[in-house]
C-alpha cells in the first residue's frame, strides 16, 4: 500500500515504474507532461521516503505488441430502467479508462502480454491520470505524446439491459496525431511481433504504421472500429503494404470493400476474397450472437460466440481483438486466437468493466471449460 505522505505526483510516478521500471526520467517526463527537472526532484524524494531502492535493468526477450490508437476517458451511464429518450432517466454513472486503442493495449496486458502504446492526450491532469492508469494495468506507455488538446473522451449512454442507445466521441488529441511527433516509436515498431492499428488514428498516421511494418515483415491487425472510419481506411489496403488480419463486423466489411455485404457465408467469403486480393491474409468478421466468421489460408473457419450474462456491451470488440493478439503472441494459429478473442469479450461483457482487471485470471479459468477445437473448417 502506498504510504500516505506521498504526493500525488509521487503516486503518479511510482505507478509508471511498477509498470515499467526501465522508463528513465526523460521517459516519466513525457508521459506526464512535466520537465526532467521536476522528475529528478520526485525521484529524490521517493529514494528519501524509501519507496525506491534501485533501479533494474532487466532484459525481456518475450515477444511485444504494439498499439496505435485512441486513449480518452469513457463515461457510462446506465439507465435503471428502460431508456426514454427526450428526457431524463435516472441512471448510474461511472468514469473508467477507455478509448479503443488503449482498451485493446490494457486487455493485452491484462491477459499477460507485453504491450506499448502509441497514442495521444492532453497535457492535463485526466492525461496524467490516464496514463498513470494504464501504466498500472502493465501497458507500457512511453511513446504516448502529449497534445495541445484535451484528453479525449467518450460518453455512452447504454439501457437498463447493458445496450447502448448512444455513443459520443471527443478525440481531438487523436485526430490531431501526426507522423514528425511519432517518429520516435519507428523502431519500437519495426521490432513488434504484432502491431495493432486502431481505426482511430489520422490516415496518414495509419499508412506511415502499416509502411513501416510491411517494411520490416511485422505482422499488422487492423480494427476498423466503426462503418465510418472503416470507410477511411478502405484505401490503405492494398498488396504493398500487407495486413495480417482486419477484424470488422459484417457492415465494416462491407464498407471496406466498398460495397453492401449480406450476413450470408457466402457473401462474407466473397468480400473477403476481395480483401485477400488487396494484401490482407486473414479477415475475421464478427456476427454478434451468431460469432464469428475466420477466411484466410483457403478456408473459412466459423467460430462460435461463448455464451455470457450481459451486463455491459462497452469494450466487447476491443477484448475480442485483445484475445486475438494475445493468442497471436503466444504462438497459436489465427483460428485459435480468434476463439480466445471471442472467450475474452464473453468475460468482458459479463463484467460490467470495459476492461475487467482480473480479464487474466478469469480467462484462465475458463479457458478449461472451453472447445478445444473451432468448428469445422469449410474449404
Amino acid at each position: 500500500m502506498l504510504s500516505v505522505t506521498l504526493s500525488p505526483r509521487e503516486r503518479e510516478v511510482l505507478a509508471l515504474l511498477r509498470a515499467q521500471p526501465m522508463l528513465d526520467a526523460a521517459g516519466l517526463a513525457r508521459s506526464l507532461g512535466t520537465s526532467k527537472g521536476a522528475i529528478a526532484v520526485t525521484l529524490s524524494s521517493l529514494s528519501q521516503k524509501g519507496e525506491i531502492v534501485g533501479r533494474g535493468y532487466v532484459l525481456r526477450g518475450e515477444p511485444w505488441a504494439v498499439v496505435v490508437g485512441g486513449a480518452a476517458w469513457d463515461i457510462k451511464a446506465r439507465s435503471l430502467a428502460a431508456a426514454r429518450l427526450h428526457t431524463s432517466n435516472p441512471s448510474v454513472v461511472s468514469r473508467t479508462p477507455g478509448g479503443v486503442g488503449r482498451n485493446i493495449a490494457e486487455g493485452i496486458a491484462r491477459l499477460g502480454g507485453r504491450v506499448h502504446l502509441v497514442a495521444a492526450v492532453g497535457a492535463d491532469a485526466a492525461g496524467r491520470e490516464l496514463l498513470a492508469r494504464t501504466a498500472e494495468a502493465g501497458v507500457y506507455v512511453d511513446q504516448v505524446v502529449l497534445s495541445p488538446h484535451p484528453t479525449g473522451s467518450y460518453l455512452a449512454a447504454l439501457d437498463a439491459d447493458g445496450e447502448l442507445v448512444i455513443g459520443l466521441a471527443d478525440f481531438a488529441a487523436t485526430d490531431a496525431m501526426d507522423v514528425e511527433e511519432l517518429a520516435r516509436a519507428r523502431e519500437l515498431l519495426a521490432r513488434a511481433d504484432v502491431v495493432v492499428v486502431d481505426g482511430n488514428i489520422p490516415v496518414p498516421v495509419a499508412a506511415w504504421v502499416l509502411g513501416v511494418a510491411a517494411a520490416s515483415g511485422v505482422r499488422v491487425v487492423l480494427e476498423p472500429v466503426s462503418v465510418a472510419k472503416a470507410g477511411r481506411i478502405a484505401p490503405l489496403l492494398v498488396p504493398e503494404r500487407p495486413v495480417f488480419a482486419v477484424t470488422p463486423n459484417v457492415d465494416e466489411l462491407g464498407a471496406l470493400v466498398g460495397h453492401p455485404v449480406a450476413d450470408s457465408t457466402d457473401d462474407i467469403l466473397a468480400a473477403a476474397g476481395e480483401l485477400q486480393q488487396r494484401g490482407v491474409a486473414h479477415v475475421w468478421v464478427s456476427r454478434g450472437a451468431a460469432g464469428s466468421l475466420l477466411a484466410g489460408g483457403g478456408e473459412c473457419v466459423p467460430i462460435a460466440a461463448v455464451p455470457a450474462q450481459v451486463t455491459d456491451v462497452t469494450g466487447a470488440g476491443d477484448a475480442m481483438t485483445a484475445g486475438f493478439v494475445h493468442g497471436l503472441l503466444a504462438g497459436e494459429e489465427p483460428a485459435a486466437a480468434a476463439r480466445d478473442g471471442h472467450l475474452a469479450a464473453a468475460l468482458t461483457v459479463a463484467s460490467g468493466h470495459t476492461v475487467p482487471p482480473d480479464l487474466g485470471v478469469a480467462f484462465a479459468a475458463a479457458l478449461a471449460d472451453y472447445p478445444a477445437q473451432p468448428e469445422g473448417a469449410r474449404p
